[in-house]
């Protein structure tokens, strides 16, 4: 039987999808042809970490809906390969993206990005369910060690997973452990204020008649998709434009 979706969790995914677009749109401009239409500093710190953020939260409240939903037809064994199964066919994407980020991009190249990172939380996200809204607190301990390592800088690179980044590290995409499973955790939290035991706990207006509402959601449910397909478009048609440009002059 089919799970039945969450349309504003697809909603507010679809949001963070089309932020995730623009960004990377005026991100490929920049670093392929050195065009900056934006060159505020706060834009380019803060816009790609709200939106990673959004995904990330929204990433914690699935886990805890999924896990509420599992426990009442699985036993806790199988609830586990089911999310060890999950997390590592994330994680073998992330593998993915490295290998093609290295033959591209070699300095820059992707080592443990947004989908090593889901991949891996996937996983270790499974004993903090229990815990419920505890996972507020751990959250917080979580993006304060984590900040506290990204002061710092180490001489090896064996951790670079949990946040401890050598010198000169440079990467085009790197969420380590800490902080950001502070965000997975604090997303557990608000699934169980928001969704207990797999089931919304608020009342919502009917709004899947929009259009934008249905549009957004269809970004948000093909999120994993276009996450793989949006880039390598962008390029081409970064491309093409400037290929095609003197033909007009």
């Amino acid at each position: 039987m089919k799970e039945e979706r969450f349309l504003e969790i697809d909603f507010a995914r679809g949001i963070a999808v089309l932020m995730m677009i623009i960004f990377h749109f005026i991100f490929d401009l920049y670093y392929f042809l050195n065009i900056k239409l934006i060159k505020n500093y706060l834009f380019w710190f803060f816009f790609p970490r709200l939106v990673a953020s959004i995904f990330i939260l929204i990433s914690g409240i699935c886990i805890y809906i999924s896990y509420k939903r599992s426990i009442k037809d699985m036993n806790r064994n199988k609830i586990f390969f089911k999310f060890l199964k999950r997390g590592i066919k994330i994680f073998s994407l992330g593998v993915l993206i490295t290998i093609i980020t290295f033959i591209f991009l070699k300095n820059d190249f992707i080592i443990f990005g947004i989908l090593h990172f889901l991949g891996v939380s996937s996983i270790i996200a499974y004993p903090f369910l229990r815990f419920n809204k505890l996972n507020f607190i751990f959250g917080f301990f979580f993006i304060l060690i984590g900040l506290f390592l990204f002061q710092l800088s180490f001489n090896f690179s064996y951790l670079l997973f949990l946040g401890l980044a050598p010198r000169n590290f440079s990467s085009l995409d790197y969420f380590p452990i800490f902080p950001w499973f502070g965000l997975i955790l604090i997303g557990i939290y608000l699934g169980n204020v928001f969704y207990r035991d797999g089931r919304r706990s608020f009342k919502i207006r009917k709004i899947s008649s929009f259009k934008f509402v249905k549009l957004f959601a269809f970004l948000g449910k093909n999120s994993l998709k276009i996450y793989f397909l949006h880039q390598p478009i962008i390029v081409l048609i970064i491309f093409l434009f400037i290929s095609l440009l003197p033909k007009f002059l």
